[in-house]
């Protein structure tokens, strides 16, 4: 069937976040993180660049409040609405960086208090530095070395 697709996915775009408190989320992201802000921080839907993306499109984190305006259908609400935080189907968010500069995340959490753990995935090569947002949401910062791989 993949012969007959005709397209190839070559980037992800966009990681949106529902949060009950968008402030705490904003400073985690642009303080602990060091994401760089698109938008005012305190905008309905704050935007976040991650990395240049892909075909002009920039890879973007997009934090919205649960005041922020919900598309029927699309986003739901009231009694319908999805939970956030550790009680959310996402499972996590996977942000990479060379590998040389996992270290220095290391050192920055322990130097602000951050709680973290170190995740080895030799399978594929990868190390992952986790640690969880002011709402529950695991973010790992992940590598590829290849003298991790199995």
């Amino acid at each position: 069937m993949k012969e007959n697709r005709n397209f190839k996915v070559r980037a992800l775009g966009e990681i949106a976040i529902r949060c009950n408190d968008v402030a705490p989320m904003v400073a985690f992201y642009r303080d602990v993180i060091g994401l760089e802000l698109m938008t005012e921080a305190d905008a309905p839907i704050v935007f976040f660049k991650i990395a240049e993306g892909f075909g002009g499109h920039t890879s973007v984190l997009a934090l919205f409040g649960k005041a922020a305006p919900v598309r029927p259908g699309l986003h739901p609400s009231g009694e319908d609405h999805v939970e956030t935080g550790a009680k959310s189907s996402l499972h996590h968010i996977a942000l990479s960086l060379p590998y040389a500069e996992q270290e220095a995340v290391i050192t920055w959490y322990e130097a602000i208090g951050q709680q973290y753990r170190v995740e080895l995935f030799e399978w594929v090569g990868w190390r992952g530095v986790f640690t969880t947002d002011p709402e529950g949401n695991t973010v790992e910062l992940v590598a590829y070395d290849a003298a991790l791989k199995a």
